[in-house]
Parts: structure tokens; C-alpha cells; sequence
């Protein structure tokens, strides 16, 4: 088994206890030493390092001078905010926290991977299935609270009513099969660009690699725009009213 990271060991020593004695509680065995594995300590650390970075923006906000990071974060608020509006529509800003933050996390975990010696925490399964549960849940809670529990069913009737003992569970699937979707397309798409990146490093660490460097670069750009922009359009077809 290869050697964990010293950030995942630093945190079992301190929480590998906590941890363990949580998961015990709802029966799931833990050694308290492998409480934490490399993904979640670098998941953790990219959230901190998030919360950090827009802790400094909000402390530093002004509007003769902004900084560079005040710059960096209206770009991405006035990009994310164009396309949600886009996608979604009228009352796209109640949404537009979520899907900033899914796209930064999903965005710096994929880059994680370029740094030698690490692997991306979206390379595990068990990584892009925990975004893409509460993804789910989310767009669904929306439009329930949007349309109602009866209007959300008809929803997922479809227009002619007469069908709607066959839409309704093809609906259904369709709905489960989105968890499935997004979770396994960030996973694989990030898994074989972290293989065909690490082969060509055994294989030719000088010169060529870099090409798939800039490669994975793209790929972990495009994933996690795709991640946001699935989460748009489920969003948009949640909320979205019949006419």
C-alpha cells in the first residue's frame, strides 16, 4: 500500500480518533490511524483554503481599489452569473452561490492532480459520488419548494396525462440515473487523464509529458465546467413552470 500523504497522517493523529469513533457510531468500522484517507484530507484542505480565500476578498472589499483577489473573484462571479442566467433564467441568484462553489471545489480538486506525487481526490469514485448525492438532492428540494409537491409530481408526469402512468417511472429513472451520470463522468474523465499523465512521466519524465500536463490542464477545466453547467440545467428543469 503507498505511503499517505503527511497532511493525511498530520489529521489522523490529530481527528483520526474523532473520526473513528463517528463512524463506529453508525457502524462502520475505522482504524483511527486510516481514519482519513489522501482524498478527503485534500478535499478538506482545498475547502479551507476556499473559505480563505473569499474570507480575505469579503475583509478586503473596496470600490476605488480592489485587490487581486477582489478582481479574480467578480470575474468568476460575472462569468458563472452570465451563464446561470442563461441556463436558468429569471431568478438565477438564488442558485448562483451553489454552483460557484461546486465549480471552484471540482476545479481545484482536478488541478491537484498536475502537482507530482498527487492524485486528484475527483480520480475516486467515492469523491465525485459525494458531490454529485447532494447535487441531486439540492435541484430536487428547489423544485419542490418551487412547485409544490403535487406540482412537482405532475412534473415528472409530463404534459399528456393519459401517459403519465408511463412517463412518471421513466422520470424516475431518468432522475436516479443523473447521480450516476455525473459522479462517473468527472470520475472517469479525471481518472484516465491522471493515468495517461503518470505513464508518460515512467515512460519520459523530460520534454513530452508536459504536453499531457497542459492536456490535463484543459480536461480538469472542462470537467468541472460540465459539472456546473449539468447542475444548471437540472436546476432550470426543476424550478421551470409549465405553460
Amino acid at each position: 500500500m503507498p505511503e499517505s500523504l503527511a497532511l493525511t497522517r498530520l489529521l489522523n493523529q490529530l481527528f483520526g480518533g474523532v473520526v473513528a469513533s463517528l463512524l463506529h457510531a453508525v457502524g462502520l468500522p475505522a482504524n483511527p490511524a486510516t481514519a482519513m484517507n489522501d482524498a478527503f484530507a485534500l478535499e478538506l484542505l482545498v475547502v479551507c483554503g476556499l473559505i480563505a480565500f473569499f474570507a480575505v476578498v469579503r475583509m478586503s472589499l473596496s470600490v476605488e481599489k480592489p485587490n487581486a483577489a477582489q478582481q479574480i473573484a467578480e470575474i468568476i462571479h460575472e462569468i458563472i452569473g452570465d451563464q446561470a442566467e442563461q441556463v436558468i433564467g429569471h431568478g438565477y441568484q438564488r442558485f448562483q452561490s451553489y454552483v460557484t462553489c461546486i465549480f471552484l471545489f471540482v476545479l481545484v480538486n482536478n488541478l491537484l492532480g498536475l502537482i507530482p506525487g498527487i492524485t486528484a481526490p475527483t480520480t475516486s469514485m467515492k469523491v465525485t459520488l459525494g458531490l454529485a448525492v447532494p447535487t441531486f438532492l439540492y435541484y430536487n428540494f428547489h423544485g419542490l419548494r418551487e412547485q409544490g409537491l403535487i406540482g412537482y409530481i405532475k412534473h415528472f408526469c409530463g404534459p399528456v396525462w393519459w401517459m403519465a402512468w408511463l412517463i412518471l417511472p421513466i422520470e424516475i429513472v431518468s432522475h436516479l440515473a443523473r447521480v450516476m451520470s455525473l459522479s462517473v463522468r468527472l470520475y472517469a474523465n479525471m481518472f484516465a487523464g491522471d493515468l495517461v499523465t503518470l505513464v508518460f512521466f515512467s515512460l519520459c519524465p523530460i520534454g513530452i509529458p508536459i504536453a499531457f500536463l497542459g492536456l490535463h490542464l484543459a480536461v480538469s477545466a472542462i470537467q468541472a465546467f460540465v459539472f456546473m453547467l449539468l447542475t444548471m440545467i437540472y436546476l432550470s428543469l426543476a424550478v421551470a413552470h409549465e405553460h
